[in-house]
């Protein structure tokens, strides 16, 4: 089995979460590090003994190493367009932190580009690899629950509070608020796990003093009847991170309470059912792809429509994250 050589193009928190998860990945090597701050690059050094990593400020440079296969980008929003299409100009694999993009005209070309380069673009949306989420999607399209009519997601998360200060709430970088940022997974999980497509949505959004949206509240119409709501709640109470989901059919319904699922089938008891095993990751799926044992499990089309929702949303409000200015 031949080693896959990856590179890293931005150095921060979360990119010590995939190198920590490329341990369980067999022949792989972290060759090279890309980020402007030689503090983050050694943080990252440091804590995962890569001594053998080169280093590079201008992520262009490192693109330049024949021996990379690969790059996992996990640099702020904003950037995640042009980081990606030059690593597949440059011939590279690319997993790619959430959101692919910051707009859907964006994530359409970096698809079409990497169709045509050849090499795999897969989108970290975690939620696809963890035991409830598999269980409600596959739940969901065996017809545990029959046709849904109606959905609901929610998070609270103490976002505004948390991450005031940082580039998250720069909209230059984050090209959005805390739907841009965390929201892309509670609206990922509420389109992947159900297949649904929205039509129409109506929003209520508020951005509390901030740069940025905090709080969006959003009714949404489905193709085929269904219905739902989408809650994302940034200024709630200290270090809360709560996330729920009911998802409701003619023959019953699924109920997540922040880790805890719950089924019930008209006219049975409840049940917290079976769930699947965790087999991989991101990260380990990426490799998988990359040596074709397996098929992206999160390419780019999931990423595209988390995209156009959140796109629905913002014009529903008539919000602009790069044009607010916050009275």
């Amino acid at each position: 089995m031949s080693t896959i050589h990856i590179g890293m193009i931005g150095t921060g928190n979360i990119a010590h979460t995939h190198i920590n998860r490329l341990r369980n990945a067999a022949n792989v090597r972290i060759v090279a590090l890309s980020d402007p701050s030689e503090a983050s690059r050694q943080a990252l050094r440091l804590k995962f003994g890569l001594d053998q990593a080169a280093e590079f400020a201008d992520h262009a440079e490192m693109l330049k190493l024949s021996e990379l296969d690969a790059v996992i980008i996990c640099s702020p929003h904003t950037l995640h367009y042009r980081h990606v299409s030059e690593a597949l100009s440059a011939g590279k694999h690319v997993l790619v932190e959430k959101p692919l993009t910051c707009t859907s005209e964006e994530a359409e070309l970096l698809i079409a580009q990497a169709d045509r380069a050849g090499k795999v673009l897969q989108v970290s949306f975690q939620r696809h690899f963890l035991p409830h989420f598999m269980y409600i999607h596959d739940a969901i399209a065996a017809g545990t629950i029959g046709k849904l009519t109606s959905v609901t997601a929610t998070l609270y998360q103490d976002w505004k509070d948390a991450q005031q200060g940082t580039w998250r709430q720069n909209p230059q970088l984050s090209g959005g608020g805390m739907l841009m940022d965390s929201g892309s997974h509670i609206i990922d999980v509420l389109l992947w796990t159900t297949g649904l497509t929205p039509e129409a949505v109506t929003t209520q959004l508020q951005c509390h003093d901030s740069p940025v949206e905090i709080d969006t509240f959003t009714t949404i119409r489905f193709a085929g009847g269904a219905v739902g709501s989408l809650n994302i709640a940034g200024k709630a109470p200290s270090k809360l991170l709560f996330e729920t989901y009911a998802f409701l059919g003619e023959k019953g319904g699924i109920f997540y309470d922040n880790g805890k699922i719950v089924l019930r089938l008209n006219g049975e008891a409840p049940v917290e059912p079976e769930l699947p095993k965790a087999v991989t990751d991101p990260d380990r799926s990426f490799v998988a792809a990359i040596r074709g044992e397996g098929e992206n499990p999160v390419p780019g089309q999931y990423a595209l429509k988390v995209l156009q929702l959140t796109e629905q949303i913002y014009d529903a409000a008539g919000y602009s994250p790069l044009t607010y200015v916050n009275a």
